[in-house]
């Protein structure tokens, strides 16, 4: 994100339509972890444990941008553009903005250095990235129903 986030490669699994179709499942359990946040409290408003799992998200996210990249090519933003949302939905307070913007940028740069080209490895990598995403959203979910006042 930013100045920071240096265009490397770009993108979701180009391929026949088997690759196609894992890639969107794996958008879409990322994605989902991300519009689960969507329905969140403030960024403020969160205790230590609920940021953490959200600056976690955003590590994953930047990985998951980098990945993209790699099979896609540079142009490709639409996990960033996850990432923006978030940031946009959370309205955080200057610390942790920055911190979130850091944490997917430290992911960013880990995707791009362990991934420099598209094949399986970097797509089992985008499944196992997937998974952590949806663990961090449920986890978040989940401490999130336990903080609801009684009813």
């Amino acid at each position: 994100m930013g100045g920071r986030d240096k265009p490397g490669h770009d993108g979701l699994l180009k391929g026949n339509s088997t690759r196609l179709s894992r890639a969107l499942r794996i958008q879409l359990a990322l994605a989902c972890a991300v519009l689960a946040l969507a329905t969140t409290a403030a960024a403020q408003d969160r205790p230590p444990a609920e940021r953490q799992i959200v600056i976690d998200l955003a590590y994953v996210l930047g990985e998951s941008h980098a990945l993209r990249q790699v099979c896609e090519g540079a142009g490709d933003q639409y996990w960033r553009e996850r990432m923006q949302q978030l940031v946009r939905t959370e309205t955080p307070d200057a610390d942790f903005d920055r911190r979130l913007k850091d944490s997917f940028n430290t992911g960013f740069i880990a995707g791009q250095s362990a991934f420099a080209s598209c094949g399986r490895a970097s797509r089992r990598e985008a499944d196992r990235l997937a998974e952590r995403g949806r663990a961090l959203s449920a986890s978040l979910t989940s401490a999130m129903a336990n903080d609801e006042p009684p009813r």
